[in-house]
């Protein structure tokens, strides 16, 4: 739809604001949907947020594994927290610790088993979120990603300004 375009031929032009908030209600909409996507996966993988966000983090890293202290700097929670949760991930055989010579914990590492579950849980919502990204126009795609990194530099406080120059650093 163009700036000019109207609604219908009776109707009144829609102003920027009211398409501004139109973009904003439908960012709730996904988000309030994404919320219910992590609390159906969070009861069916019965894990909590803090247990997810480390095996998501664990995904993202070299063989699936980082130092203790990298989740505790990722999750921001405290090294007894960290502990406890990898505990509780260890027991329920989606991690490994890798120990050193002395029996201290060097790594903590995703295992084959949290792989197939989080695939399993998530392929169908990943394949229908890639269908919809990939039905886009390559224009409609660098508008989507361009807005929803200046809408992240919004909710963190950045400045349009100061996250171009971060950029350049």
């Amino acid at each position: 739809m163009t700036d000019t375009q109207t609604d219908g031929y009776w109707y009144e032009e829609r102003s920027e604001r009211d398409r501004a908030r139109e973009v904003l209600e439908a960012l709730r909409t996904y988000r309030a949907a994404e919320r219910a996507m992590r609390r159906r996966t969070r009861d069916e993988m019965s894990m909590g947020e803090n247990e997810l966000l480390a095996l998501r983090y664990l995904f993202r890293q070299p063989g699936h594994a980082a130092a203790p202290a990298a989740l505790v700097a990722y999750l921001g929670i405290s090294p007894a927290a960290t502990s406890v949760l990898i505990d509780r991930l260890e027991r329920s055989g989606h991690v490994q610790r890798d120990l050193d010579a002395s029996g201290h914990p060097t790594a903590v590492r995703a295992t084959e088993h949290a792989d197939v579950e989080v695939r399993h849980t998530l392929s169908r919502m990943h394949e229908l979120m890639y269908s919809v990204a990939s039905g886009m126009d390559a224009q409609a795609q660098a508008n989507v990603a361009d807005f929803l990194r200046a809408m992240a530099d919004a909710v963190d406080g950045l400045e349009p300004s100061d996250a171009a120059d971060q950029q350049q650093s």
